[in-house]
């Protein structure tokens, strides 16, 4: 069943700070429902799925809905990653960046 998406309060602050970095493109999944992650964030030429929740809520109110849940069980790609600040975001940039061997 197709639900409508609500983004979380942080969703437009946390991708300001993903894309305060020139090595970072970002396109929001967060209309597609259905449990699908609602990011998709290319950093330094790889690409990452991103789930983003409010940090500020209790973490009861940050837990997974029971589509993220089996969506994320039957995803054959790579991780999906957790996001729940803006600096959670940018520390995040930077440790991929500099796990990239590639110069600038």
């Amino acid at each position: 069943m197709r639900r409508a998406h609500r983004l979380d309060a942080n969703h437009h602050a946390i991708v300001g700070a993903l894309l305060e970095s020139e090595h970072v493109s970002v396109c929001s999944l967060a209309g597609v429902a259905n449990g699908v992650p609602d990011l998709l964030v290319g950093v330094a030429g790889r690409t990452y799925l991103v789930e983003v929740k409010d940090g500020d809520k209790p973490p009861s109110a940050q837990e997974f809905t029971p589509d993220q849940r089996r969506w994320f069980a039957e995803w054959k790609g790579g991780n999906v990653y957790v996001l729940n600040s803006e600096d959670q975001a940018r520390s995040w940039v930077k440790r991929l960046l500099k796990l990239d061997v590639r110069v600038y």
